[in-house]
């Protein structure tokens, strides 16, 4: 077995999305080649209703998966095949945009006005690219959770883990998506295939990442430094990039560590992209953006 060195590790940055939500995007756009298959990252945590409210009015999606993970507060939703519902704290929904449709997410906060929650693009193969679009609501209570004999808690949202499968099935690029605490102190050893990208983003706590050899905290480079080599800890909306292996090490600081596991299979296929359609190529995309202006898009009633 082998552990996986960290690639790098960011900081999540400021940005405004929708019809003026203020969130935090880890990464997105541009080059995403390194999280193939996964293309954004957004960190949607606030604790001021005006900073939110105005939510994700009607915009399309084609090509793509969209992953709305809510932790506290609301999202209501609909879309162009007359779906509609609420996301609660704990709630999952893994949306199949495929051939195309038109949706919208606002977010409602909590009693004490906080609206937390993540939301992941994942890309799709060019053969399911114009697929029939579909839904996988996923309420809390039936996502499987597992507690190992030290105290740390697995939620497995997708994919199989630890003998428990996530309730979210067939999805193109077999993901596996995990809600992960490690209790103060505690090091903990968790299996990440080979074969697939992965990526940890923290949310609460601190904690390092490394190879089990070294007695220092996460090695990697600070942007802008030339290359020199730091020692950090991770923390609050810190992106930790893995490089391959097969497992990933985490030593959690005094108030534990909680963060996101995700992997899945790259794609390695070419990326043609512009807001929320993606494509393989230039003329594919050119051509989805055409059918949204003359009322083609839809392609499912």
């Amino acid at each position: 077995m082998s552990i996986r060195p960290v690639k790098r590790i960011t900081q999540a940055q400021p940005t405004l999305e929708g019809a003026g939500v203020h969130l935090r995007r880890a990464f997105g756009f541009g080059n995403t080649s390194d999280f193939d298959p996964f293309l954004l990252f957004d960190d949607f945590r606030n604790e001021d209703p005006e900073a939110y409210l105005a939510g994700f009015p009607w915009h399309p999606h084609r090509g793509i998966e969209t992953i709305t993970y809510v932790l506290a507060g609301e999202v209501a939703h609909g879309d162009s095949l007359g779906n509609r519902g609420n996301l609660g704290a704990g709630d999952v929904q893994w949306m199949t945009a495929g051939s195309g449709i038109l949706h919208q997410e606002m977010p409602q906060g909590d009693k004490n006005g906080r609206m937390h929650g993540f939301q992941l693009w994942a890309n799709l193969p060019s053969t399911m690219k114009m697929t029939t679009p579909r839904y996988q609501d996923v309420k809390s209570g039936e996502i499987p959770e597992v507690v190992d004999d030290d105290g740390t808690t697995v939620r497995v949202v997708c994919g199989d883990f630890w003998g428990k499968s996530g309730p979210v099935e067939g999805v193109a690029a077999n993901p596996r998506y995990l809600d992960v605490w490690v209790p103060p102190g505690k090091r903990k050893v968790l299996p990440v295939e080979n074969n697939r990208h992965g990526f940890a983003y923290v949310f609460e706590g601190s904690g390092s990442f490394r190879d089990a050899s070294q007695p220092l905290p996460v090695k990697t480079d600070r942007v802008g430094s030339g290359g020199e080599e730091v020692y950090e800890f991770t923390g609050n909306r810190s992106l930790v990039l893995f490089d391959s292996g097969d497992e990933v090490t985490v030593q959690a600081g005094d108030a534990g560590i909680r963060f996101l596991l995700v992997s899945g299979q790259p794609l390695k296929e070419p990326v043609a992209w512009r807001g929320p359609i993606v494509m393989n190529t230039h003329e594919e995309l050119a051509q989805a953006w055409e059918e949204l202006r003359d009322g083609t898009f839809i392609k499912t009633k």
